[in-house]
């Protein structure tokens, strides 16, 4: 499985590409107003963290016509190599991402949560499919099902490019974990998710116990 972070904070992703374990980022609107972003500097934001990060850079369009989020694609897609364009699961943004893809734009279909979207997404073109875990889990639904039924679906048949499963909405260790095992090839994650995929209380405590006898070791 990769690892995508799903932030727009510079910081956050320097230190994630740091570990070595990064392997893409995912934005959104609501994940750039978070750190006080402005209109105008948005595209040298998403500059930014392509530069940061060699992987795929989702940027998310904002229109609700074809037009526009075709316009908004090509935009986003000019910023870097690296850049893939985030549409929304919806009639309109399947024509759109069928235009993108015939230009050789990557497409990540997002706001997606049931198996004949996904495949609806995979057929227009669109790269990337991102099923959404943590929204069901919010309505009380089993999201990890969800995933795993798209996961299954998707696997069922051959399509004209590759598509990849994007685990997003991700609350925690335990989704990551039911993803992984369920063959997603891609988990996007909060980098406070992330540093809790690392952390369990037994490598604590046998740290703490390593080091305490390094202590004893030191003064004897």
């Amino acid at each position: 499985m990769k690892f995508f972070l799903d932030t727009a904070d510079i910081a956050e992703i320097e230190e994630a590409a740091s570990w070595g374990v990064l392997a893409g980022v995912t934005t959104n609107p609501t994940l750039y107003s978070r750190i006080g972003g402005r209109l105008a500097d948005f595209p040298e934001h998403i500059r930014r963290i392509a530069e940061v990060c060699s992987g795929p850079v989702s940027a998310e369009a904002v229109g609700l016509d074809r037009e526009s989020i075709v316009n908004e694609g090509l935009a986003l897609a000019g910023i870097a190599e690296n850049v893939v364009v985030k549409i929304p699961t919806m009639p309109e943004g399947l024509a759109a991402t069928r235009a993108l893809a015939l230009r050789g734009v990557k497409v990540n279909m997002t706001l997606c949560f049931t198996v004949p979207q996904a495949l609806l997404a995979a057929r227009s073109g669109a790269a990337y499919v991102s099923p959404f875990v943590g929204r069901f889990d919010d309505i009380s639904e089993d999201g990890v099902a969800h995933l795993a039924d798209i996961v299954e679906a998707l696997s069922n048949y051959d399509f004209e490019h590759q598509v990849e499963v994007i685990a997003a909405s991700i609350r925690s260790a335990n989704h990551v974990t039911q993803a992984a095992l369920m063959g997603a090839d891609i988990a996007t994650v909060p980098f406070s998710v992330l540093k809790n995929l690392v952390r369990h209380p037994l490598t604590d405590r046998g740290l703490d116990a390593f080091l305490a006898d390094w202590e004893k070791v030191k003064g004897a």
